[in-house]
């Protein structure tokens, strides 16, 4: 079963590429007494990924701030390191905080994992953005397999 608006995050733990290192944060803490923005994406570097959703966000971050977003964040069923990379190849890292979710930890917790084994990628992350306010879902948008609409940073601002 999946999370739904009105539900508070489950406990659940990330990990952050920082300056010294991998950095272990828990959700609970993550989110607390603020309001994210949280995109997720099945890989990192994989086409529509890197074309349209992490760009869309570093786009608009400014527009999401003006409507009461505190921080963008992404998470991906990606280790730290590879999503680091990502954010620098994507000139993202003063806008976007990446959350590795490197064993689906994550995903799995709110009912959003999907099976990638087809093509080769596991088990990941569906698509999806939601807002969360302090900690519990205030927005919520999964995309349909295979689509890319929803979950944009566009159809986020038009939501707020």
């Amino acid at each position: 079963m999946s999370i739904n608006v009105g539900d508070r995050l489950p406990e659940a733990s990330f990990v952050k590429a920082t300056e010294n290192g991998p950095e272990q944060i828990s959700a609970a803490d993550y989110f607390k007494g603020r309001r994210v923005a949280l995109f997720s994406v099945p890989g990192a570097f994989t086409p529509t990924c890197s074309v349209k959703h992490l760009p869309g966000y570093v786009e608009r971050a400014d527009e999401l701030k003006a409507k009461g977003v505190d921080e963008i964040a992404c998470t991906a069923v990606n280790d730290a390191f590879v999503l680091g990379a990502w954010s620098k190849a994507n000139n993202a890292g003063e806008t976007v905080t990446m959350l590795a979710d490197g064993n689906g930890e994550f995903a799995r917790a709110i009912g959003l994992e999907m099976d990638g084994s087809a093509y080769g990628m596991g088990q990941r992350s569906q698509r999806y953005a939601m807002i969360v306010n302090d900690g519990v879902v205030e927005q919520l948008h999964v995309e349909a397999p295979g689509e890319f609409k929803v979950s944009s940073a566009d159809h986020l601002i038009e939501t707020l």
